[in-house]
């Protein structure tokens, strides 16, 4: 199931990205942005700028003065009187691209006016193809301060929202009547520098540039609208255009079209007139908005996508759901503040677009993956054994409810043998016990409360194990049987046999267990005690058995030894060769004997613990092998430490352990060699060292070296007595000791052993 809805949620996110990709690029969900994009602006409409004034061409003026155009001597009259108030800029809005025919007077009489003025902007159209412009007369040109264009494109919808900064032919187009009327006062603004007053020489294509977001402002009406006849009878106050900008354009029927401005609930329409006064009070103030470049606007719209994705992915269905609603809300405020932090307008509808598909969509496919998921298990859980009844698939009613309905069913029977098998862990004859890594505690069966109970202690749950088996020591090293500073590692099941504080004979078993992810213990307890019984009684019988067999062979001794020594003056003596083939192997059989006897009692009996001084231990046994050194001619080396080397163990067992190795290294070393000895004290372990000049041990035979029954090939062949017993007795006095045994050998170079012993301490 998760690599079906990984896959799934791969195939789903690379989708939704480039959907989104795709719906935030231009031209792409038009309507949407443009409503987005209108809640935005309506949000920072700014106050209307108080140096605006619009002298406006509107009804009462047309019933005044009569019907539509005027003479120009009249607009020479208006301009006449504004400019006498010193304004800032005045934009005539009229097209002056033809002559008065009728009355080529006033022509010269405006030009004269606006000369005298000198601070007239007049308007530039687009001409009937994209190579060529309608401007105003050329005294006319002259005349005027600045040329300005007046285009204002329309969205999809029909409403009017933006403006182009600059249109017009050539590197040089003009800017907005508005931008130009600015440029009258402040020439030095960038824009201004950058504009030309009459059509290139060169045919150029129309260009368009600096699409902005027009800022409609406040109030209703905005701003001070006078009418046409008012001024031109002079009965607007003189103060009223002092410091102004003055737009004189028409806001009349039939004299121009209504434009429909979308942000601006007070200016539900307005006449171009009107449109100018908003363009040039949002410039003067610097609140016109720009729009979003395509990558800009790309990345907006797919950042929030991308992490409500993830979020899908990561997060529960609820927490996804408020951060899927989350990042939408978050996408609209950042577009509702862009326009008055950044001066910038966002296109966002992809982002909520797919922001609102994701949730459903993904909730979709991970409700049907958990439709086939659960199918799936019931399924396996029927192959598996488990006793599910097959639900046909359903007909009618909820498909998820019929799935709901059958896991529930699995999930009793899965309860009932969870049940069962939990109580038949805690039926266990054997103390059993679940623990953590560290040792502690998760589960006990009731056998290990009842062994708990008979040491006089009690089990909790999170309880160090070591609380349990303390005062539990291995048998042989005398180690804790769980350490509790030192938990054994979770790569091996643990066996030891030790024996608790009541003399229980005790055999630990650690199985490392893995379920569900969590590693730990299962440890259990197991009595041993009759069966160390057991084993001493066989022990006891084999003792008997070697007691019988050393008694016949020590009689044999006994008369073969008189024979050599008496028989010579019998007629009936036994011939010598068979003497001695008889006293070969009846030795043989009491050292197997004795042999048998010694490794079963290191084996199977506590070391008595008490101090034993090694020098002195060392010296007996070179006196017990001198005889068998003599015979061979190999000279003991043995020098003797100045300092005590003292161990806590067993004289006998230590005594009987350096024998074996003494004996080993002259019947296995050359005739006339040298066996050494060494004591020394390495860290805090006594060494015992005893090295020959023998042929040496292959690393292949070395690892069974220590094994009873074990010998060396090559001794198998060359007929030298053993049987293998020896150096399996001083592993085990080694152990017993808790010390060890090693064997270092090279061929050609003879073979060292060492026995390295605990040093006593100095309370001991």
């Amino acid at each position: 199931m998760q690599r079906s809805l990984s896959l799934e949620w791969l195939c789903m996110a690379a989708a939704l990205l480039a959907l989104t990709l795709w719906l935030s690029g231009p031209q792409q969900l038009v309507r949407a942005n443009l409503w987005l994009q209108d809640l935005s602006l309506r949000l920072h409409q700014p106050p209307a700028s108080p140096d605006v004034v619009l002298v406006l061409v509107d009804e009462r003026s047309l019933a005044s003065i009569g019907r539509w155009p005027w003479r120009r001597a009249l607009h020479a009259h208006v301009i006449q009187h504004i400019s006498a108030e010193q304004p800032q800029s005045i934009g005539l809005d009229f097209l002056l691209a033809e002559p008065d025919l009728d009355h080529p007077e006033d022509d010269l009489v405006l030009a004269e006016s606006m000369a005298r003025s000198g601070r007239v902007v007049l308007p530039v159209v687009r001409g009937l193809d994209e190579h060529s412009a309608t401007l105003p007369l050329p005294l006319f040109t002259q005349a005027a301060a600045r040329l300005g264009h007046v285009h204002v494109p329309l969205d999809e919808d029909g409403g009017v929202r933006r403006f182009y900064a600059r249109e017009g032919l050539g590197p040089q187009p003009w800017l907005y009547l508005g931008l130009s009327m600015l440029c009258v006062t402040a020439p030095e603004r960038p824009d201004c520098q950058t504009t030309q007053h009459k059509a290139p020489a060169e045919p150029a294509p129309w260009q368009r540039q600096g699409l902005t977001h027009i800022a409609l402002a406040q109030g209703q009406p905005p701003f001070a609208m006078y009418a046409y006849i008012d001024v031109l009878r002079g009965q607007i106050p003189s103060s009223a255009f002092r410091n102004k900008h003055v737009v004189i354009g028409t806001a009349a029927a039939g004299l121009g079209t209504a434009l429909a401005t979308p942000s601006g609930p007070d200016t539900a329409s307005a006449y171009h007139a009107q449109l100018l006064g908003h363009i040039l009070s949002g410039a003067q103030q610097n609140q016109h908005t720009a729009s979003a470049s395509p990558w800009a606007n790309r990345w907006l719209n797919v950042v929030p996508v991308a992490l409500g994705l993830g979020a899908l992915w990561v997060l529960g269905p609820s927490a996804a759901l408020l951060t899927c609603a989350g990042l939408a809300l978050l996408t609209l405020l950042v577009h509702m503040s862009a326009p008055a932090l950044w001066h910038t307008s966002f296109s966002p509808a992809a982002a909520l677009l797919a922001l609102t598909l994701a949730y459903p969509l993904w909730s979709w496919r991970r409700l049907n993956a958990a439709a086939r998921f659960l199918n799936q298990e019931m399924q396996g859980l029927r192959l598996q054994g488990l006793g599910t009844q097959p639900n046909p698939t359903p007909t009618s009613g909820d498909f998820l409810q019929h799935r709901i309905a059958a896991v529930e069913q699995a999930s009793q029977q899965l309860r009932q043998l969870h049940q069962f098998v939990t109580e038949t862990l805690l039926q266990l004859p054997s103390p059993t016990l679940a623990c953590n890594p560290q040792g502690a505690i998760v589960l006990a069966n009731s056998a290990a409360h009842r062994y708990a109970h008979s040491l006089g202690r009690t089990l909790q749950v999170q309880q160090p194990i070591a609380d349990l088996l303390e005062g539990a020591m291995e048998r042989g090293s005398l180690l804790p049987l769980w350490d509790r500073n030192a938990p054994p590692p979770l790569t091996q099941t643990i066996q030891r046999e030790g024996m608790d504080v009541c003399q229980n004979s005790l055999l630990m078993l650690a199985q490392p267990f893995t379920v569900a992810g969590e590693t730990g213990w299962l440890v259990s307890l197991v009595d041993i005690s009759a069966l160390r019984q057991a084993m001493a009684q066989r022990d006891q019988a084999m003792h008997f058995i070697s007691h019988d067999i050393r008694a016949p062979i020590s009689a044999i001794l006994t008369v073969i030894e008189m024979e050599q020594h008496f028989g010579e003056h019998r007629s009936d003596t036994l011939s010598t060769p068979l003497l001695e083939r008889i006293q070969r192997y009846a030795r043989s059989g009491l050292a197997l004997a004795d042999d048998f006897v010694h490794l079963a009692r290191a084996q199977n009996t506590t070391a008595q613990r008490a101090p034993v001084e090694l020098g002195a231990i060392i010296d007996h046994a070179l006196d017990d092998t001198w005889a068998a050194a003599h015979e061979r001619l190999v000279e003991l080396d043995w020098m003797p430490q100045e300092e005590e080397a003292w161990v806590l163990g067993d004289a006998s067992m230590l005594r009987r352990a350096c024998v074996n190795l003494l004996s080993n290294a002259i019947k296995y070393g050359p005739i006339e060699g040298t066996v050494s000895c060494s004591l020394a004290l390495e860290g805090s372990d006594w060494c015992i060292t005893v090295h020959d000049q023998g042929e040496g041990i292959s690393p292949s035979e070395q690892e069974r070296l220590f094994a009873p029954f074990t010998r060396q090939a090559q001794h198998e062949s060359s007929g030298t007595p053993g049987i293998g017993l020896g150096l399996a007795y001083v592993h085990t006095v080694a152990v017993q000791h808790g010390g060890s045994i090693r064997v270092h050998s090279a061929a050609g170079h003879g073979t060292s052993f060492t026995l390295r012993l605990p040093q006593a301490s100095a309370a001991a």
